[in-house]
């Protein structure tokens, strides 16, 4: 198992002054994330702020932080808690684009289409733009019912407008129109600046939530309320998984590959070589999300049907506090679960986004070969037994940096999504990947010199 830490290697920030493409993709990046943090203030028609503060502080008294709304909040930058028009953020498109990507692995008429090359992904990115659209409506929708359920249960009037049907239809256009707003400005960012969008947007929202958190922490630590020793060791120990998530993200298991021999100009033969890398973590953040997202579900839903407050008068309330204890973040059951369904996840998004199958067959079609290994089906029943092992030590990796904040906060307290394991996945793999493209930039621009030198050079001689 090798380890690519070494990023940032070969990165001439001197470069950066000659570098004018790049200043000015950097430059659109950053105006994009700037309009998506000012699209977080705009709030929907028709909401009383003031209310709307006093029903989302007692839910998060009442859920002590838990909750899909708590993971929504977090990823749309606090825009659910100030339920504005991207309050919903990019998680339905997020959502539409993995069942697609996973419909299609499946699904023999869409890996057909998938197959057709630049057209084909065009098509399945028109069938995520209509997923996207229908999971903002159903989502919208239910988020205005039980907005205004858990309004009613504590007796404030969130809704100051006259007719409900228009609000509810004004706010779930205007939350369509906002996550549709979102999508674009990601697919814009990608192509006309630095990094994956759609991943900055995300990262800016969580990016955005961490200096709240913190000033939360340490007030915490000065009050008493969390002893101080645990605050020290909760930031070091935020300090050692960064570290550690960046060092994991790099490694990779490099698979020898060689090619058949080669006469050379000058006589003799060579034998060229190369390597298959095989990351640790091929499936990436996809499993923390999704076993994160399924787990707090059916305690979102509970909270909203019984309005956010723990009432445990009747049949039918009894059961949704037993299902609210069962499913609590922090709780054995949830634990056990998260980390069953987080490493599920892990070998199924792998077996998605890697074919051993076609991987054989395209080293098979070049010439290519594991040493010792025949070409065809036992190259990729062996790039499946080395897939499968290195998939173990990716999927207790993932369990172990995201249920170490888990744990700490039942034992401790300390109740920071924001510092919690999937949070710092993202931000660390994207911001690996997005100083990955700028190295890749500079170092096109370096060589796009060298060229033009050595063009001089040569066209110099010839004269």
């Amino acid at each position: 198992m090798a380890s690519n830490a070494n990023a940032g290697a070969g990165l001439n920030l001197g470069k950066f002054a000659q570098a004018t493409e790049l200043r000015q993709r950097i430059w659109f990046t950053l105006g994009a994330l700037i309009i998506f943090r000012l699209l977080s203030f705009v709030p929907l028609p028709g909401i009383d702020p003031v209310a709307l503060q006093q029903v989302v502080t007692t839910l998060q008294d009442n859920t002590g932080g838990g909750g899909i709304l708590n993971v929504f909040n977090t990823f749309s930058g606090g825009s659910l808690e100030r339920m504005s028009i991207i309050a919903l953020g990019i998680m339905p498109y997020i959502t539409a684009s993995i069942v697609v990507q996973m419909a299609a692995a499946l699904s023999p008429t869409l890996n057909a289409i998938k197959k057709e090359g630049e057209s084909g992904r065009k098509k399945l990115n028109q069938y995520t733009r209509y997923g996207t659209v229908g999971l903002t409506v159903v989502q919208g929708y239910f988020l205005v019912i039980g907005l205004e359920t858990m309004g009613a249960a504590q007796g404030v009037q969130v809704v100051v407008s006259d007719s409900m049907v228009l609000f509810r239809l004004g706010a779930v256009v205007s939350l369509v129109g906002g996550t549709m707003f979102l999508m674009w400005l990601g697919e814009q960012i990608t192509s006309r600046g630095i990094g994956n969008g759609i991943s900055l947007i995300i990262m800016a929202g969580i990016v955005a939530q961490m200096p709240t958190e913190l000033i939360q922490l340490f007030a915490s630590g000065q009050t008493g309320a969390i002893p101080t020793g645990y605050v020290v060791g909760f930031l070091l120990l935020f300090v050692g998984l960064i570290f550690g998530i960046c060092f994991m993200e790099r490694a990779q298991r490099r698979v020898l590959i060689q090619y058949p021999k080669r006469a050379q100009q000058r006589g003799g033969m060579t034998q060229e070589k190369s390597h298959l890398p095989l990351k640790i973590n091929t499936a990436g953040v996809i499993p923390p999300i999704f076993a994160s997202s399924l787990l707090l579900m059916p305690l979102t839903v509970a909270q909203f049907m019984s309005g956010g407050v723990t009432d445990t008068s009747g049949a039918g309330n009894e059961l949704l506090l037993t299902v609210t204890n069962a499913l609590g973040r922090g709780g054995s059951l949830y634990l056990l679960l998260y980390a069953g369904m987080i490493a599920f996840f892990c070998f199924f998004y792998t077996a998605v986004v890697f074919n051993p199958e076609e991987t054989a067959d395209n080293l098979k079609r070049y010439g290519g070969f594991v040493p010792g290994i025949r070409p065809g089906e036992r190259t990729a029943e062996y790039l499946d037994y080395v897939l499968t092992r290195i998939t173990v030590v990716g999927a207790i990796y993932l369990v172990t940096i995201c249920l170490i904040p888990e744990f700490l906060s039942t034992q401790v307290g300390i109740q920071a999504f924001v510092l919690g394991g999937t949070s710092l996945l993202i931000v660390v793999n994207v911001t690996i990947d997005t100083v990955s493209q700028i190295q890749s930039h500079l170092l096109a621009h370096q060589y796009g010199d060298l060229i033009k030198k050595a063009k001089l050079k040569g066209g110099g001689k010839r004269r």
